[in-house]
């Protein structure tokens, strides 16, 4: 049976997150404040989930337009990527993010995995949990990546 997702656990995930984001991409940014969503999550062009096991259990999806997906990768590689260089991409900056925010949680005593990728291109509906925070993210110059974390239970 699955227990309650303390609010510690949750700002924990949620702070280490925000600074990996900060630290992985090189492009100013400026966080929203999270907001609670109980709707499914609609991705119109591209994101990446990656799985969170560990001492707490769920997923995180960054979703943004081609063209942002793509000017992080210009500017984090210096140069255009498209296609299936961008998809990849895309899912190995999720794989950063994920890795970097593992470590930070590490330091503040949870302890978590993060599971391979899952790049997801073109509309899609993802509505396999309950309830989700999302944040938005300004990315100066560039456009908006939105950050939705679905914590389930603790072990």
């Amino acid at each position: 049976m699955a227990s309650q997702i303390n609010s510690a656990a949750i700002t924990d995930v949620l702070n280490g997150l925000m600074d990996s984001i900060a630290s992985v991409v090189p492009i100013p940014s400026i966080p929203g404040k999270p907001s609670l969503i109980s709707e499914p999550i609609f991705q119109p062009e591209m994101g990446v989930l990656i799985g969170v096991t560990g001492d707490i259990h769920g997923r995180f999806i960054l979703e943004a337009s081609i063209k942002t997906f793509g000017a992080i990768g210009q500017a984090m590689f210096g140069m255009a990527l498209e296609g299936e260089m961008l998809e990849s991409f895309t899912g190995e900056l999720g794989n950063m993010i994920g890795g970097n925010m593992v470590t930070n949680v590490a330091g503040r005593g949870t302890k978590l995995d993060i599971t391979p990728p899952t790049v997801i291109v073109g509309n899609s509906k993802l509505s396999s949990s309950p309830r989700a925070l999302k944040i938005d993210i300004r990315l100066d110059g560039v456009g908006d990546l939105q950050v939705y974390l679905m914590l389930e239970e603790t072990v």
